[in-house]
């Protein structure tokens, strides 16, 4: 299996977004958004949130929808780079940690706010602690905000089924997909998509293929796991010592993708050496005319394999 790295000019290329021209658009640690040409392999900075941009999806009106881990949902011209917020607090507070976002075809935008308590600069804190203040919440048109799930074990990628019959989102630390029925005789029931994943999700999108892509972050660490049953003083206290001595996700490339059946249709372990070094923890995935493109939290490129 093969895999192409392009490199973008910042760190951290978190999340991944095609647009119908083919153009791959990106967000990195110092608040620009880029689009790529993989023709030619340069680069354009299009934007700055002035925040930290994580998940990105695509507006109809030539706009991007920008998950910023400090600003919140904002809404992004691809042309002339303007900003606006669209909702920074939830309620009542202002959100610590937006995440990911799925936009459905009336305009409503499903997101995920990760942690009640930490941000993305602590990320690694609410992950060992286990707090489970996860949301999932939804924004109407008319701009009316709903939480719809609350108590997720880190809220992280969110994604519409084909037919929006359903919502899913990532829930990192418990290493499940969660679902939530919209339409139908099971409308308001939640169940999981998927569950038991060989290790923990990141972003998720809905392909041109019409199946669910989950990133595989890092495969499952025993410590973690072990930690999670731990009281919460020792799991605060793991979160104290020195980063060198801190559990870190270990270096993988890894993206699965299932039917709204919960099927798994894909298992893509490109992790080194079939594919080389020079990238790893994989947060997020976007397959589009058969080409799955991927993006790194500590990568400063994306990445692309050709599922032919």
């Amino acid at each position: 299996m093969t895999l192409t790295v392009h490199p973008v000019p910042s760190m951290g290329a978190e999340d991944v977004v095609v647009s119908p021209e083919g153009v791959v658009l990106t967000g990195t640690e110092d608040g620009a958004l880029w689009a790529l040409d993989p023709a030619t392999g340069s680069t354009r900075r299009i934007a700055d949130t002035g925040g930290r941009p994580l998940g990105i999806e695509l507006l109809g009106d030539g706009h991007l929808l920008v998950c910023d881990a400090e600003r919140g949902l904002l809404r992004v011209s691809r042309t002339s780079g303007e900003v606006e917020v669209l909702l920074d607090r939830l309620e009542g507070a202002a959100m610590k940690f937006c995440n990911n976002a799925a936009v459905a075809a009336d305009g409503t935008i499903w997101f995920s706010d990760s942690s009640r308590h930490y941000g993305v600069a602590r990320w690694k804190d609410d992950f060992v602690q286990d707090t489970r203040t996860g949301r999932l919440a939804r924004r109407d048109p008319d701009g009316t905000v709903t939480v719809v799930l609350d108590g997720l074990a880190f809220a992280n990628g969110v994604a519409l089924a084909a037919d929006e019959s359903f919502v899913c989102v990532a829930e990192t630390r418990a290493r499940t997909v969660v679902r939530l029925w919209l339409t139908g005789p099971r409308a308001g029931e939640r169940d999981l998509l998927a569950e038991d994943l060989p290790g923990y999700p990141d972003n998720i999108s809905r392909g041109s293929d019409g199946l669910i892509w989950v990133t595989v972050a890092s495969p499952v660490d025993p410590l973690v796991e072990r930690l999670g049953s731990a009281p919460m003083f020792v799991r605060k206290a793991v979160t104290r010592i020195p980063e060198a001595l801190q559990p870190k996700p270990k270096n993988t490339i890894r993206v699965q993708a299932f039917a709204d059946d919960g099927r798994l249709v894909h298992d893509l372990d490109l992790a080194p050496p079939a594919t080389g070094p020079g990238y790893h923890m994989v947060t997020g995935v976007r397959e589009h005319g058969g080409r799955v493109w991927m993006g790194s939290l500590h990568e400063p490129s994306v990445a692309v394999h050709d599922l032919a």
